[in-house]
């Protein structure tokens, strides 16, 4: 069994006039987001053999943040082709991955992070699944158990979703706007 942990990029600010969407930075919100979500991930001991991001400026700004509430480096490597990436591509990504990685940590976007989860748990009928169905929001985070013993086998359906964290969940005022 293989884990795949999928972060999306915290809140970003559509205030900013920037030229590319890829330039775009994060806003207040997304940056305590991101913070919170990196305390989490440390209260709750995860860790992970390696982690692959996409180098938009808001994952670098996500990163940051999660960092500053982890309390250590991700020391991601750097993919462009995460940035817009739909699932199919993420899939192939995840098929390159190095067995000796147990644990894989994907920060990217949407659509391509929901549809991935959405699509390796194809099948299953849980109340934590449904939940991440509705809604895949800024900074959330989920852990998904594959039935794999070796990346390139990681295909749709038969995984199991095994967390779904929203920064609403840890702290109400993260949540959306009224």
């Amino acid at each position: 069994m293989k884990l795949l942990s999928l972060l999306r990029h915290a809140k970003s600010s559509w205030d900013d006039p920037v030229e590319r969407d890829y330039d775009r930075p994060l806003n207040g919100r997304g940056h305590r987001a991101a913070r919170r979500m990196g305390q989490w991930l440390k209260d709750n001991g995860l860790v992970f053999d390696h982690v692959i991001a996409s180098p938009a400026l808001r994952i670098r700004q996500t990163i940051e943040g999660v960092e500053a509430g982890y309390g250590a480096k991700l020391a991601p490597q750097w993919d462009r082709r995460i940035y817009m990436a739909s699932a199919a591509t993420l899939f192939d990504l995840l098929r390159e991955t190095p067995d000796d990685v147990g644990h894989l940590l994907l920060i990217g976007h949407n659509p391509g992070l929901e549809d991935l989860l959405l699509l390796s748990t194809r099948g299953e009928d849980t109340p934590l699944r449904r939940e991440a169905e509705e809604k895949f929001p800024t900074a959330s985070f989920a852990t998904i158990a594959l039935p794999v013993d070796h990346w390139a086998e990681t295909d749709e359906g038969g995984a199991r979703l095994e967390r779904f964290i929203r920064p609403r969940d840890l702290d109400p005022g993260l949540g959306p706007e009224s």
